[in-house]
């Protein structure tokens, strides 16, 4: 069993940044595969970034080269660092563990808004 806790969410301005926490406990947090997904009002669930166990990453089109997804295994943290932010990443961002087809976790979501 894995506990996910979101972090980080706020209201920042065009052009901005942010940086978002996932911090995990109960499990052996490091062989787990940790995605960010977002959901904004009205759309459907996407992955914005991923980063595998050995460390391996991922991005949405929509944010290359805008975020970057690290993870500290010594802190069972994932980390999703935003800058450049736009009114289209308004969302709620949803931290993702799996391993396998068996282990699928998920957090409560932080708020990102992005607004002047």
């Amino acid at each position: 069993q894995v506990q996910l806790v979101e972090s980080g969410g706020d209201l920042v301005q065009p052009g901005g940044s942010l940086r978002l926490s996932c911090a995990a406990s109960g499990s052996i947090f490091m062989i787990y595969d940790v995605g960010w997904y977002r959901q904004a009002p009205g759309k459907q669930r996407e992955l914005v970034a991923i980063i595998g166990s050995g460390g391996s990453t991922n991005y949405a089109d929509s944010v290359k080269g805008r975020f970057t997804i690290s993870r500290d295994n010594a802190k069972n943290t994932v980390y999703l660092q935003m800058n450049s932010l736009n009114p289209e990443d308004a969302a709620v961002y949803y931290c993702n563990a799996r391993w396998g087809s068996k282990y699928d976790f998920w957090g409560q979501g932080t708020q990102v808004t992005v607004s002047s």
